[in-house]
């Protein structure tokens, strides 16, 4: 898993120095930084998103499955869950949008 993790940073890393290179002429991209690393937090947090949501709908389910007389409570725990997961994607949007401007 360390090793997974150490490559996964590695990789990131030389994926976003070109972002930072300068043009032809000298100058740093007119000083305006390449919207590469934004984009690219955007699309990994939807996609955290995404697996953090599954994850925790088929938990649930399997919660309820399990425990009939406990579905409001898990219910409301997991409406609770999912709206929190959720702001991770919004707030990279929000950050992506005024980087974008």
């Amino acid at each position: 898993m360390k090793n997974k993790l150490v490559f996964l940073v590695m990789t990131l890393m030389a994926l976003a120095t070109p972002m930072f290179a300068q043009d032809q002429t000298g100058n740093a991209a007119n000083g305006k930084l390449h919207l590469g690393a934004a984009y690219l937090a955007m699309g990994i947090s939807s996609g955290l998103c995404g697996i953090g949501q599954g994850r925790a709908t088929a938990s649930a389910a399997e919660a309820m499955a399990r425990n009939p007389g406990a579905i409001a409570a898990i219910r409301t725990a997991l409406l609770i869950g999912l709206v929190l997961i959720e702001s991770l994607a919004l707030y990279t949007l929000v950050i992506t949008v005024i980087v974008g401007k």
